[in-house]
């Protein structure tokens, strides 16, 4: 009889969480991740996908988007996010935003940046 070893068996939840988070593009919460990922997994734990976004944005394979309830991004490209302050909803900006410019004021290695933007989304501004 085969059996899984743990270190198999999580290895392949992170893949589950990683490729989840790398195919919406919805910003989830580590709740929506884990409630979409239980869908696979009944058997993961709350515990367990926290514990996979926390080293997956620590490895930096996903970005920790701040706001009231932290969200999850699997694109780890730099840019920037618009936050809806009616509806919630969360978009990519890929804009630099002058960033060129950043690079050179001499503060530093520039090795990541993150820029919020919030506003209406073009929807709550029909409405």
């Amino acid at each position: 009889m085969i059996t899984i070893s743990q270190t198999e068996r999580i290895t392949s939840q992170k893949k589950i969480v990683s490729d989840y988070l790398k195919s919406v593009t919805s910003h989830p919460s580590a709740e929506q991740v884990y409630l979409a990922v239980r869908k696979k997994l009944p058997r993961i734990s709350r515990g367990t996908v926290y514990r996979i976004l926390k080293n997956l944005k620590e490895k930096g394979e996903a970005q920790e988007v701040l706001c009231k309830i932290c969200h999850y991004d699997g694109d780890t490209s730099p840019h920037s996010h618009f936050f809806c302050q009616k509806c919630g909803k969360i978009s990519d900006v890929f804009d630099t935003f002058g960033l060129s410019k950043l690079k050179k004021l001499k503060v530093g290695e520039i090795k990541n940046y993150q820029i919020n933007l919030y506003g209406f989304c073009k929807n709550c501004q029909k409405k």
